[in-house]
Parts: structure tokens; C-alpha cells; sequence
């Protein structure tokens, strides 16, 4: 191996390691300090969620970034709403959750209600725990994702893409971030508020700032399938 190939192998090799770092630490936080973000930062956090593939490079998404009173403006409306509005989505919910999928999404919920000390039983305060996310957790800073409704899947999955890449891309950066499905359902709303053209689907939201560390509920975190559950490999 010449010196000039070692080195470059190296510096792939760490290149790996920090973003295997990143991947690893990134969690969805569901409680934030107050502190607003500087406008430099979400710049570039953005343009770096920016780098995204989409399909035939079309880049599907469109996104509304509130801070300061837009944000504010906007949760309490949304909290409002949450209680007194039907749900309605643009993108249709999964029809239903089985097998391992509800299995996972079950731990997920019991992981949850644990780590701020909500019994099973206790519907009312799993309830206000879900409100939370009206709030989007006291986040100071929202990204609202849609879609071209033309594009249709192919658009959801270009979507799916820079929330990807705008978690890992926050995650660099020391931001915290939850992507959150809550948001869309309550489409009709989001699409008053922000006057979104009716041919846009609201795909979901990322609440983003910093990470209140201290609390109980960013403690705990969520497991993740292994490779040769996920994967199926087919050599000859």
C-alpha cells in the first residue's frame, strides 16, 4: 500500500467513524431550551439539508421555517386546534400497525411514558404527554415540509429524504430536532396559517433548537432493528 493510498484511506476511514457518530447520538428530543437559534446556523443547517437526492433531481420539497413570535404565534394555534378540530391528514396514516411493526412502536411509547414516570394505566396523563407534540415540545424553531402533490410518492419519498439528511445535517451542528408526523395531522390548519397552495401536501414538521438535557424525557432512547433483520443478502 503506497503512503499517498494509506492516507486517503485514513481520512475515508474517519470520515466513516464521525458519521457513524452522528447517526448513532441523534435521537428525537422532546424537550428544548427556550434559546433561539442565530439565523447563520439555520442557514446552514439548511443548506445542507439542501444536498438531499430526489428523484430525477426534482427536489420535491418546499419548507417554512418559523422563530421568535412566528413560532409562538404558531403552537399556540396548533395546540388549540389539536383540542378542538378534527384530524385530517394530506398524506393518508398507515392503515394499521402489526407484527413487529406495532411490536416496535409499542416500545417505543412504553420507553416513553417511563422516562417521565407515566403508569399504563394513567390515559390522562398519556394524553397530555401526547399534546406535547402540539406544542412541538417547546421547540423555538419549526420546519414545515411539503410536497408537490403532482409527484405523489415519489415526491413523499424525496421528502422522506431531507428529513434524513436535515436530522443527521443538525445533528453536526449540535442542534437537536424531532421529526414529527403530529404536525400534518392537522393539515388543514397548517395550510390556513401558512397560506400553502392547495396542489402542496404538508408531509410533517421538525421541531429544532437545543436540547434540554436535564430533562428526563431526552434520557431515554429507541432500539433499532439489526442488519440481518433489515437486510436480505443475495450473493449468486
Amino acid at each position: 500500500m503506497s503512503t499517498s493510498f494509506g492516507r486517503e484511506r485514513n481520512a475515508t476511514l474517519d470520515r466513516a467513524a464521525v458519521l457513524e457518530e452522528i447517526l448513532h447520538e441523534r435521537h428525537s428530543c422532546r424537550a428544548f431550551l427556550p434559546d433561539e437559534l442565530d439565523r447563520d446556523t439555520v442557514r446552514r443547517l439548511l443548506t445542507m439539508a439542501q444536498q438531499s437526492a430526489s428523484w430525477c433531481n426534482s427536489q420535491a420539497w418546499q419548507v417554512i421555517v418559523t422563530s421568535g413570535e412566528g413560532t409562538e404565534r404558531f403552537r399556540k394555534a396548533l395546540y388549540e386546534a389539536a383540542q378542538s378540530r378534527p384530524m385530517r391528514t394530506d398524506v393518508p396514516e398507515p392503515s394499521e400497525y402489526v407484527g413487529v411493526y406495532q411490536d416496535r412502536r409499542r416500545a417505543a411509547g412504553y420507553a416513553l411514558y417511563a422516562s417521565v414516570g407515566i403508569e399504563r394505566g394513567d390515559r390522562g396523563r398519556r394524553n397530555e404527554q401526547m399534546l406535547e407534540n402540539f406544542r412541538m415540545f417547546g421547540a423555538p424553531h419549526l420546519a414545515v415540509i411539503t410536497s408537490e402533490r403532482r409527484l405523489g410518492p415519489y415526491g413523499l419519498v424525496d421528502c422522506g429524504a431531507y428529513v434524513s439528511t436535515f436530522l443527521a445535517a443538525a445533528q453536526s451542528l449540535g442542534i437537536a430536532t424531532i421529526a414529527q408526523a403530529a404536525i400534518a395531522m392537522q393539515s388543514d390548519l397548517v395550510r390556513e396559517y401558512f397560506s400553502i397552495p392547495d396542489e402542496r401536501d404538508v408531509v410533517c414538521g421538525i421541531s429544532f433548537g437545543l436540547s434540554d438535557t436535564d430533562h428526563p424525557v431526552n434520557g431515554f432512547r429507541t432500539e433499532r432493528a439489526s442488519v440481518d433483520e433489515a437486510v436480505k443478502w443475495v450473493a449468486e
